[in-house]
């Protein structure tokens, strides 16, 4: 589908036809032990704390199957697992009654076309890094990280009580898709490489796998850019046809086989502190569903959010000492390299024509200051005293 046309269509708000299957059931199956409470999280419409509970004995709900096309390759089993765990809560909160089948990115359609078929019905959900999408509206960055912005519990923050969710879904809107947050991989590492690099000299020229305003700001310090799926990634590092490459962190880049690929491993991921995955909705069918069903999708995307955070920390170290016991070089980006990069993105930050980017840019900015201020105060103290008195 070519972007133009895309957009378009978005814009006259033309969303294509639905396979959204309601039929009249009898009494659903019993869950075995289901949680009935979800944990506390704001609706879109702030305030008011979404609750979960399996349908009772004798409640006549509708059959519902969907289909969830993502941005992943199966065997990256945290990242997939998004959808995975989401697919999974909603069948048991349901009682088996509303069904979602989750797919692998080229499945169904291109991992980087999620959005797109999402809005255009071609599939009821999706589950996707927003900031792919950022060529339709710079906007969408906000969604999954800026550079040098918000770490994973400072977006959470702001996505749940900062009127960040609010924010997205109001971009949303005008695709036709309602969005919440399904994942988080945590601060990310800061790619590989095929040669060392110290200056900003050193990035002229060089071909790099990064997407997003990541992709935007090494493009303002001379990187040529491209994304790929992380299906592809390992041919084209391999192969010399890209010079750097950067995914996730130590597990999943491990799994990708990029350590195999190149030797040169950056720190940190200044374009990502802490990405936020999301769950896509087309915004015609979650319309047309139970608001028992939207709860349950709620608070499973709440659930895969703080799983997939929590399932990184605990995989990365071990990837990474393994990584570097195979003779890796693990290398700090260099000031120099860090000061350009950061004036660039914030000189990008303040060139977008995007409407929906002046107004979400202030209010997540004076956020950002407020949030960093504070754990400046406590968090940052600590973690230098322990990283400096280790027993």
């Amino acid at each position: 589908m070519k972007r133009r046309e895309f957009l378009r269509g978005a814009a006259a708000g033309v969303l294509g036809g639905l396979g959204l299957t309601l039929a009249a059931c009898g009494q659903p199956p019993a869950v075995t032990n289901p949680p009935t409470t979800a944990p506390a999280q704001p609706t879109t419409a702030g305030g008011e704390q979404p609750t979960a509970q399996a349908p009772a004995q004798g409640s006549s709900m509708p059959a519902v199957e969907w289909r969830m096309g993502t941005s992943w390759p199966i065997s990256l089993d945290t990242i997939y697992g998004g959808a995975t765990v989401l697919a999974e809560r909603v069948a048991e909160l349901s009682g088996g009654m509303f069904k979602i089948n989750t797919f692998p990115a080229g499945e169904l359609f291109p991992g980087l076309e999620v959005l797109q078929n999402v809005s255009q019905g071609t599939v009821e959900s999706g589950h996707t890094a927003l900031y792919y999408y950022v060529g339709l509206d710079p906007a969408w960055a906000f969604a999954t990280s800026l550079p040098f912005g918000l770490t994973a519990q400072q977006q959470n923050s702001w996505l749940y009580h900062g009127g960040g969710e609010e924010a997205i879904n109001k971009l949303g809107a005008n695709f036709g898709v309602i969005c919440f947050a399904a994942g988080n991989t945590g601060t990310q590492m800061g790619g590989w490489f095929r040669r060392e690099i110290n200056t900003v000299a050193d990035l002229q020229g060089l071909k790099m796998r990064i997407p997003g305003l990541g992709a935007q700001v090494m493009k303002a310090l001379g990187v040529v850019t491209q994304t790929l799926p992380g299906g592809e990634i390992f041919q084209a590092l391999s192969t010399g046809a890209i010079d750097a490459a950067e995914w996730v962190g130590a597990y999943d880049d491990e799994k990708l086989g990029l350590p195999d690929a190149t030797d040169f491993y950056y720190t940190p991921g200044w374009w990502e502190p802490g990405p936020s995955l999301h769950a896509v909705f087309n915004l015609d069918a979650w319309n047309k569903l139970p608001k028992e069903y939207q709860n349950f999708l709620r608070v499973a995307a709440w659930e895969s959010n703080m799983n997939m955070l929590a399932k990184y920390d605990a995989l990365n170290n071990d990837a990474l000492e393994r990584i570097i016991a195979k003779g890796k070089k693990v290398r700090p980006y260099s000031d120099e390299i860090l000061n350009a990069a950061q004036k660039a993105a914030f000189e990008l930050f303040a060139s977008y024509d995007s409407a929906a980017f002046k107004e979400i840019f202030p209010g997540w900015n004076s956020f950002r200051q407020k949030i960093q201020r504070w754990h400046q105060t406590n968090e940052l103290p600590f973690n230098l005293f322990v990283k400096n008195n280790p027993i």
